[in-house]
């Protein structure tokens, strides 16, 4: 297997588990008192699991200057992580799963866009066009199928 095979395969099977996570937050947010509970309880274990992962891999610690160096906005991915697992763990019970993703991936369809569009965080610069907006608006009329009963 090729590496762009392995990578499209391991991030089918990331978006895969989004769905399921989703479900697993909101029974926990049924059972402890909230979605921000849950949120708490799911970003303590995965720090857990991360840190366990970078004992038993010995990779070192970051100096503090490397860390006081970094941009404010690259701090920002866990208030963006803790967002989205405490509204996935209230909102998707409410709307299904299957149109909870779907707005989801509009939302993140329409965010990629204008990332890709502007060059922001990183990403390579590809301008908006026909054919990309286009994709968007069928990811969206996805969404509007889905959503309908």
């Amino acid at each position: 297997m090729d590496t762009l095979t392995l990578f499209i395969v391991i991030t089918l099977a990331a978006g895969a588990m989004m769905p399921l996570q989703a479900g697993i937050n909101a029974q926990l947010a049924a059972n402890t008192g909230g979605a921000i509970w849950a949120a708490f309880i799911s970003f303590g274990v995965g720090t857990l699991v991360l840190a366990l992962y970078l004992l038993l891999t010995r990779q070192g610690v970051p100096s503090a200057g490397a860390l006081a160096a970094l941009p404010w906005w690259q701090w920002s991915g866990g208030l963006l992580g803790a967002f989205f697992v405490a509204v996935a763990a209230f909102v998707a019970p409410r709307l299904g799963a299957a149109a909870f993703i779907g707005f989801l991936v509009a939302g993140q369809m329409l965010a990629s866009l204008l990332l890709d569009h502007q060059g922001w965080v990183g990403y390579l610069q590809k301008e908006i066009n026909p054919y990309r907006i286009a994709g968007a608006l069928l990811v969206i009329g996805g969404v509007v199928l889905i959503r309908r009963n």
